[in-house]
């Protein structure tokens, strides 16, 4: 897996290539909460990228939701395709977060 984040507007971009899984969750979760540590309480996750979530990915997903809510925070998705996007469709997620086809769509919801 592999992280990269850029800020655009007034929120963090985290674009995830490869895969989210009981192995990398940890890491993934751990760099979401090092951004909220820095201040940061928008995020854009762009997984155009990814190949694969697991329960431990939306976990983790779910767990810097629960830490962004007290703050006022969001989380917001665009780019899901294939696998990805049928598992938040599955799983619900979809009527949970905002989901945006491109990056352009989903910054016009960051104020």
């Amino acid at each position: 897996m592999e992280i990269e984040t850029t800020k655009e507007k007034k929120a963090v971009i985290v674009s995830v290539k490869g895969k989210i899984d009981a192995v990398t969750a940890p890491e993934f979760e751990k760099a979401l909460a090092n951004l909220m540590e820095k201040g940061e309480d928008a995020f854009l996750l762009n997984f155009s990228g990814l190949e694969y979530i697991s329960s431990a990915g939306l976990r983790s997903i779910l767990s810097t939701a629960k830490q962004l809510k007290p703050k006022d925070g969001k989380i917001l998705f665009c780019g899901l395709t294939g696998p990805v996007k049928d598992v938040f469709k599955i799983s619900g997620f979809g009527t949970i977060f905002k989901i945006f086809e491109t990056r352009e769509d989903a910054l016009k919801w960051v104020k």
